[in-house]
């Protein structure tokens, strides 16, 4: 089996297999790195989305601090810098320390703040482990998985709770849906589903009765000034109700029958995170229900991962353009159905739902049968196992990275490195005290990306796979050279088509044809598989006869083992072909959103920024030259300077406290000014002295973000000033024209 998975991974050979297993190989990489470039997009219009929601609350909605507009600065070409080689190798021994003890990632992803979290799933899902199909990496992943969710019902006193509440744990199972194999088996399952109902324009399918009232009330079908509590009784909104539920019927049962039909097109992992809920749930739930551990696997399997992209399909690459609000609520009625049949349907909820009861009744048993289905799967360890002694062996791992994320990597370690490794004789620890102080977070446009190798400073002596199957596995020496044996003969025949298509095969043939070849790597392995069956017939495994005709027909077993493969892999690139062409094109799509929200942001800030005079600064904007977004100059603040007395704030009651001496009051003012829209720098002076006591640089989003917090004062060391006052002040100073004090 192993020499199998060897032979359909080889890179030496370039037949047509080979070929495609290269399209593969490429395909599935860029899949791998636009799922990250995505992930960072998305990340950054939640973020921006908070923000924006916080500033327009107080009508300056684009006096966001440069950082801020920083961080939206193009990433697409980055100075490539360079890293000291020391440095850059205890990075490799702490990563890959990281990535093969999972253990670490699971007590990060228990401890981080969920404001953190974003930064650390980003490292994790798709550097760390970003090699979306790969065995190893998968596995590892899925350990870590194990052990936070472990965690999660050791410390969960609510059955009712787990994995629904919107908690680091369900962020990350989240996110990992949102994996290249995640998105393959949506496109494949719902995609056919959601544009047939798309299709339908004239779809109306509320179902709610006062809603469905106030429709008929517009086409003047229903009489007026009906009760509310009574319009369900009326006949016509009776009939439209239930024509409309049939339909929905009709639209959600075929969906079903195609997720339970697709339990095999599953990607592992998601079935595997089943599996470890079913275990979990059973071990420190046993006292409930069979039903109720089926309402938490659908808690993962449809409320975080098929529900989702049901009701916004175009997020998740499925549908070309946003549906209509009619689909849009026929899709959000189709998720409810499915979410309600997973839970314990109870209309007291959403008595719209009675409805549809029949449903629920008919496909219970069925949904109930596949969430079970769904933890069916084996288990990896020993293949994982085998995977890491492989791993130690191997000279050419590596993770692509970019700078920010090591060095954000770092300081999450650093912070929690008492818990990660208590002692000091810990790898991890030893590893940090070399690495010393987390560098700070470099600008934009220096955080390149770049290859990580992988390597472990403390690996154990490891003698090649042969050696590990022996002692691993009790195989002798010429077992492992009977297998090594036919692996090469396999190469040797797939790199010589005229003797792939000849029956039967005669090995003396193969052999003479590599040794007469103008190919010196053909040669070679011609000669080295002569010598490994001498040497075989010398041990008696092989002889001329019988035994050499098993070899032969062992090698006619494994070709065409991997003629089928070939066709199953061509299948596999058309299939990831289109997800790849989806997951650019929402690429695209949230480069766009983004975009919009950097040209708000920049002309708020122009309006933001207008003196009390009523002209206006130039702004940080975006204009549009030959086809091109180009920035205009940055803006500049509004220079004036602003004085006031300690007695002018004190008769303002902004002073909340003051631990100046009495006779140094008098003595004592202050000078408010902008130097950019947005950034206030607040001074205060003794008239004695030219240079500044104190001086305090505020930005405005960071004042909104305190108010939002409930913190009511701003701290200037011997003076507390009250925030809302402060914020009152500045905006009549700066926004709209001053009075006399």
């Amino acid at each position: 089996m192993l020499y199998t998975r060897a032979a359909q991974r080889d890179t030496d050979v370039n037949d047509d297999l080979a070929q495609v297993q290269l399209r593969l190989q490429r395909l599935k990489s860029a899949i791998s790195s636009q799922s990250k470039a995505n992930f960072l997009y998305e990340r950054d219009v939640r973020y921006l989305d908070g923000r924006i929601g916080l500033l327009i609350a107080d009508r300056i909605a684009a006096d966001e601090r440069s950082d801020m507009m920083n961080k939206l600065e193009e990433q697409e070409d980055p100075v490539h810098g360079t890293m000291d080689d020391a440095r850059k190798q205890r990075y490799s021994n702490l990563f890959y320390l990281l990535q093969s003890e999972p253990r670490h990632i699971a007590t990060l992803c228990r401890l981080v703040s969920l404001s953190d979290m974003d930064t650390l799933l980003q490292t994790v899902m798709f550097s760390l482990y970003g090699n979306q199909y790969d065995e190893r990496e998968e596995h590892l992943l899925l350990t870590m998985f194990q052990s936070v969710l472990w965690s999660q019902f050791e410390s969960s006193t609510d059955f009712g709770s787990l994995l629904r509440a919107n908690t680091p744990v369900s962020r990350m199972m989240t996110t990992y849906t949102r994996r290249g194999p995640g998105q393959v088996y949506l496109k494949q399952v719902l995609a056919p589903h959601i544009n047939q109902i798309l299709a339908q324009s004239a779809l109306h399918l509320e179902i709610n009765a006062t809603k469905v009232y106030e429709e008929l009330l517009e086409q003047n079908l229903v009489p007026s000034h009906v009760p509310y509590d009574q319009v369900a009784l009326l006949a016509l909104v009776q009939t439209t109700v239930q024509e409309r539920c049939a339909k929905l019927v009709q639209l959600a049962t075929p969906l079903l029958q195609s997720v339970v039909n697709s339990l095999d097109n599953v990607p592992y992992g998601i079935r595997w995170i089943c599996k470890q809920i079913r275990s979990l749930t059973k071990r420190k739930f046993s006292q409930e229900s069979e039903f109720s551990m089926c309402t938490l696997i659908g808690a993962f399997f449809f409320l975080r991962f098929l529900n989702p992209a049901i009701v916004a399909p175009q997020a998740y690459m499925l549908v070309d353009d946003t549906p209509s609000p009619q689909a849009r609520r026929a899709l959000t009625l189709v998720a409810k159905m499915l979410q309600t049949l997973v839970n314990n349907p109870s209309f007291n909820k959403d008595p719209a739902m009675q409805c549809v009861a029949p449903f629920f009744v008919e496909n219970r048993p069925t949904m109930q049968r596949f969430l079970l289905d769904l933890g069916n799967v084996w288990d990896f360890y020993e293949t994982l196992e085998l995977d890491q002694y492989i791993a130690l062996s191997k000279k050419d791992m590596k993770i692509t990275i970019s700078l920010n994320e090591i060095y954000q990597m770092h300081a999450m370690v650093a912070t929690y490195l008492d818990t990660l490794a208590p002692t000091n004789d810990l790898n991890l620890r030893v590893l940090m005290h070399e690495l010393g102080n987390a560098p700070s977070p470099v600008p934009a446009k220096q955080n390149y990306t770049f290859e990580l190798p992988l390597f472990s400073r403390w690996e154990t002596q490891i003698h090649g796979l042969t050696t590990t199957l022996m002692s691993e596995n009790n195989m002798s020496q010429s077992d492992i050279l009977y297998m090594e044996t036919k692996s090469i003969l396999v190469k040797l025949i797939r790199s010589m088509p005229h003797v792939a298509a000849t029956r039967p095969i005669v090995l003396a043939d193969v052999l003479a044809n590599a040794k007469r070849s103008d190919d010196s790597v053909l040669r070679e392995k011609g000669e080295r598989a002569a010598g490994m069956l001498e040497e075989l017939e010398e041990l008696h495994v092989v002889d001329r006869g019988t035994q050499e005709m098993c070899l032969v027909d062992e090698i006619i077993a494994e070709l065409e083992f991997l003629g089928n493969s070939r066709s199953e892999l061509e299948v596999e690139v058309d299939s990831l072909q289109s997800v790849l062409t989806a997951i650019n094109e929402h690429n695209v799509y949230l480069k766009s959103q983004l975009d919009t929200y950097k040209s708000y942001l920049c002309n708020i800030r122009v309006a933001a920024g207008t003196s009390k005079e009523g002209r206006t600064p130039t702004g940080l904007g975006l204009v549009s030259v030959g086809g091109k977004e180009v920035k205009s100059p940055r803006p500049q603040g509004n220079k004036q300077t602003h004085r006031f007395t300690y007695q002018q704030l004190d008769r303002a009651k902004l002073i909340r406290e003051c631990r100046l001496p009495a006779d140094r009051r008098d003595q004592t003012f202050f000078s408010i000014q902008s130097p950019m829209p947005g950034t206030f720098l607040i001074s205060m002076y003794y008239k004695s002295r030219d240079e500044p006591v104190l001086e305090m640089d505020l930005k405005l989003d960071d004042m909104l973000e305190q108010q939002h917090r409930g913190v009511q004062y701003l701290d200037l060391d011997q003076v507390q000033l009250h925030l809302e006052g402060l914020h009152s002040l500045l905006n009549r100073l700066y926004t709209r024209p001053s009075r006399k004090w």
